[in-house]
């Protein structure tokens, strides 16, 4: 009997271009809608002030504007540093650009998120509906969890915003990479996105461990083959891993918050409190309530304390349920463990002074959505029943984070809610003192000063604020008594400058210039102790020495604008006079 010719199937035809186009021009909208919902939800913070360190940034310093190019980048965060100068040139002193600039890195790091997961998930999901929907979702999670508040709506979070979108980048590079290999071009490119992560902030030097994890799990699987197969970049890296590490080394051991010089701080007791914090982070991932500008998490001194024994044997679980079942859940396996990875820089054995910050979560986030979307992945509902459920999820997230910015938009609601949650904590207590002093509410920030000075008696900013809230109420001799305190903590030409200046609004001016000599004497370069000299010599009407003075200010400080407003006055006095 003769066999009939098997035909192969005929190709089918090419889709229309209008239907191209409007494919196009789909993916288009829905990427504007997706930035435009972003900005919404994060509008109430672009319009908010600089607040807790912001104006201790760098980029505040008087006469950074001016520095070379060459002087900015070399620094400990040459990349951070810059995108600090280039703001400062575009947008002055106004918080908007900063805010602006940060909503920016993270709309543009949600697209890599959306890459990087969209290529592990058809790693292992032949669906490219359903693995592209995930993909998306995984991105809006990123882009509108309220965890991820802090990194972005906090201006001194520049330094996660921008080495996130470095890291995340490397990996989207790194993972578009051929079945062959890498080639010397992609190394070269991946290379140079993680040293601009690193130069930015140095818990990104982690990273590539992360990428012999990807060879290990995918390249081809659980194999070295993958390692071994891409040498032409772990070869070149491995030399500037080895430099990451000497140069995070070298900050640690200058830095006072951080590292294992830290007397009050040992390293054990740290990881046993980060035994804990790590479970904090996943449960606001999940429940994302309580969130916090300023948790107030003790330290476990031991193994036992708070529970730390517990925690350590829950991430034990949890990495060798990760390993046992990496072949049945590769996806949900390497997640947990690119997790992990990625927090351990900031939550491990190196000490750091705030035991638990939310920003620390904004790095190693991509591990728990490829955990997120392996589960999701698994769940036998129609793409049309998924989908709506998805998209309540990123609308409930949204709303969560647009009532989180509305905090960040205002430094007193942002303190308040801080006080509410951490009220045995000292710094909320100082912070909210201070917003309520320069909303000019300086008799309802007394109580709060207080509060903190008791939390936190040997804290000489507190009282220096604690005084000028005094100043500001007219209980000046209280006001001096809390700037001797602060001597007695500190000996600074800035705390003599200011006991000068209350003196003089006393009318006591041999007082006031004993203490602004000793300022000057201290801080020769303090040209706000040389403005409170003139106005000194203006009380006692000595108009030559005070116009000496307020030009030695000037020559230290050209933008200060008291001295150079006094100078006005005193020429339009003058003038007047010669009428």
């Amino acid at each position: 009997m003769k066999k009939s010719k098997v035909l192969a199937p005929k190709p089918s035809a090419p889709a229309p271009a209008a239907t191209r186009n409007f494919k196009t021009w789909h993916y288009a909208c829905a990427v504007l809608l997706a930035i435009f919902v972003l900005f919404q939800v994060y509008g109430p913070a672009l319009n908010g002030p600089f607040v807790y360190d912001d104006p201790y940034l760098p980029f505040a310093a008087p006469g950074f504007e001016n520095r070379t190019l060459k002087e900015v980048v070399l620094t400990v965060r040459p990349l951070l540093m810059l995108s600090f100068w280039l703001n400062l040139h575009i947008s002055g002193d106004q918080p908007y650009g900063y805010h602006l600039w940060n909503v920016v890195l993270h709309s543009i790091t949600g697209f890599f998120v959306f890459l990087i997961v969209l290529r592990l998930l058809r790693r292992v999901d032949q669906d490219r509906q359903r693995t592209f929907m995930l993909a998306c979702f995984a991105s809006g999670v990123f882009l509108l969890h309220p965890l991820q508040t802090e990194s972005v709506a906090y201006i001194a979070s520049r330094s996660e915003a921008l080495s996130v979108f470095f890291a995340y980048a490397a990996l989207a590079v790194f993972l578009a990479q051929p079945p062959e290999g890498i080639s010397w071009v992609r190394s070269f490119s991946v290379l140079i996105l993680f040293g601009c992560a690193a130069l930015t902030k140095e818990h990104t030097a982690v990273l590539p461990a992360v990428l012999v994890a990807i060879d290990y799990y995918w390249h081809p699987g659980f194999s070295v083959r993958g390692i071994l197969r891409n040498w032409r970049l772990y070869a070149p890296m491995a030399l500037a891993a080895a430099a990451g590490l000497s140069f995070v080394l070298w900050v640690l051991r200058g830095s006072n918050t951080a590292g294992f010089g830290m007397k009050d701080l040992q390293w054990y007791e740290y990881f046993f409190t980060q035994c804990r914090a790590i479970w904090v982070y996943l449960r606001l991932f999940l429940l994302p309530y309580g969130l916090n500008i300023d948790h107030d998490f003790p330290l476990s001194r031991s193994i036992t304390d708070h529970g730390a024994v517990f925690g350590l044997i829950g991430l034990v679980a949890l990495l060798a349920a990760a390993w046992i079942y990496r072949k049945q859940y590769p996806l949900a396996s390497f997640g947990v463990i690119v997790f992990l990875m990625l927090l351990a820089p900031t939550s491990s054995f190196v000490p750091i002074r705030d035991t638990l910050v939310e920003r620390r979560f904004y790095l190693p986030s991509i591990g728990l959505l490829l955990v997120l979307v392996d589960v999701l992945r698994r769940i036998e509902l129609p793409k049309a029943r998924l989908a709506p459920a998805l998209a309540a999820v990123l609308i409930v997230l949204g709303a969560l984070t647009h009532h989180r910015n509305r905090l960040w938009g205002d430094s007193l609601l942002l303190w308040g809610d801080a006080v509410a949650k951490s009220p045995n904590k000292a710094r909320p207590h100082s912070q909210l003192a201070f917003a309520l002093q320069q909303a000019n509410r300086c008799a309802d920030a007394l109580p709060h000063y207080e509060k903190a000075s008791q939390l936190a008696k040997s804290d000489p900013r507190n009282l220096i604020n604690w005084a000028l809230a005094l100043d500001c109420v007219g209980r000046q001799d209280e006001a001096i008594a809390k700037l001797r305190q602060a001597l007695a903590l500190e000996e600074t030409g800035h705390v003599y400058s200011l006991i000068g200046m209350i003196y003089g609004k006393q009318g006591r001016l041999k007082e006031s210039m004993e203490a602004l000599d000793t300022a000057v004497r201290l801080e020769p370069l303090n040209d706000t102790a040389f403005v409170y000299r003139g106005n000194v010599y203006m009380s006692s009407n000595e108009i030559p020495k005070a116009i000496a003075e307020y030009r030695h200010a000037l020559a230290i400080n050209p933008e200060n604008q008291v001295a150079r407003m006094m100078l006005l006055r005193i020429n339009a006095t003058n003038a007047q006079k010669k009428q």
